[in-house]
């Protein structure tokens, strides 16, 4: 282990107290943090563990919040509701300009600083009057993913989508479709967020699709239940298979040879970033001249071991 890598080893076991928790307490600025993610979805844990670190080395009091069901009218709400309480920031997803852009300008008006992560774009950043973008252009992922697949002869797919009223997410599977040249169509399918339900609605249209080329999920959400799908139909190994994002099963799926590959849009830089630079940001008045991508990165069975180690927590 190289001398960084002890160094994040020794901070992430004194960080160990915070990373369940929704805040973390120090004396100087206070930053809100607010996802449009269900309490249900476990991939935010990294999101959690990035700002409770980025908090503790920084000095800084960082707060969690989200909407429990991941209702975007709640999320505004939330929003809204941070926004009254006087942060010195908001660090925010964009899921839906629609429904959040309001909210968003409002409290930029108001004089709180704001960075849009992980969802939205970097032009849909400027528009609300943000500082600038951390996070991994979703549709360019879907295209890079898309054309990975073309390249291993794929040329139709089932796109697994758990949070279909998210634009973000439909862009990935738009993207993937683009990227291998065909029709979205109906190649997309609303799973839900249930577990049992998104099984279900694989092998359903699998047995209706025989010919189905691929799968691609967005996140564990989906993948862990379509990894049991094509465990029961006997297709696991067989069907080419892609995901977004990673977790404890994906990590062990593509190991296994049952998915060919996920995309890493590193999680964990999207809440430790924002947070260190607008510390720096409101005590030194510097910022970073342009948005930073934290992905895409393609995660194969060539390059596991940290990925493996680190997965769920900061990867």
């Amino acid at each position: 282990m190289n001398a960084f890598l002890k160094t994040m080893a020794v901070t992430a076991v004194a960080a160990t107290a915070l990373l369940g928790a929704t805040s973390a307490q120090a004396d100087g600025e206070r930053y809100v943090l607010v996802s449009h993610a269900p309490d249900s979805d476990s991939w935010w844990n990294t999101i959690k563990n990035g700002l409770a670190l980025a908090g503790e080395q920084m000095g800084v009091t960082v707060e969690y919040r989200n909407p429990p069901t991941g209702d975007l009218a709640d999320m505004a709400r939330i929003i809204e509701q941070a926004a009254a309480s006087g942060p010195d920031g908001i660090i925010t997803t964009l899921a839906d300009p629609d429904v959040l852009s309001g909210p968003i300008r409002a409290a930029v008006d108001s004089g709180i600083d704001v960075i849009i992560i992980n969802s939205g774009t970097p032009e849909q950043a400027r528009e609300v009057g943000a500082l600038m973008y951390v996070g991994q252009p979703e549709y360019d992922a879907g295209y890079a993913a898309g054309l990975r697949a073309a390249g291993d002869g794929v040329s139709s797919f089932l796109c697994v989508n758990h949070y279909i009223s998210s634009p973000s997410s439909t862009e990935r599977c738009q993207g993937f479709a683009d990227g291998l040249g065909v029709d979205l169509g109906n190649q997309m399918i609303d799973s839900g967020q249930d577990p049992s339900e998104i099984q279900n609605r694989v092998m359903a249209y699998l047995n209706a699709n025989p010919d189905t080329d691929a799968v691609l999920t967005l996140g564990p959400t989906s993948a862990d239940p379509t990894i049991l799908a094509l465990e029961q139909m006997g297709l696991a190994g067989d069907i080419y298979f892609g995901t977004f994002d990673l977790g404890d099963n994906i990590v062990q799926a593509i190991r296994d040879g049952v998915i060919q590959w996920g995309i890493d849009q590193q999680p964990y830089l999207q809440a430790y970033l924002p947070v260190v630079v607008m510390t720096n940001y409101h005590r030194f008045g510097v910022l970073p001249g342009n948005n930073i991508n934290s992905g895409p990165g393609f995660v194969t069975a060539d390059g596991l071991e940290m990925v493996e180690q680190f997965a769920g927590e900061y990867r």
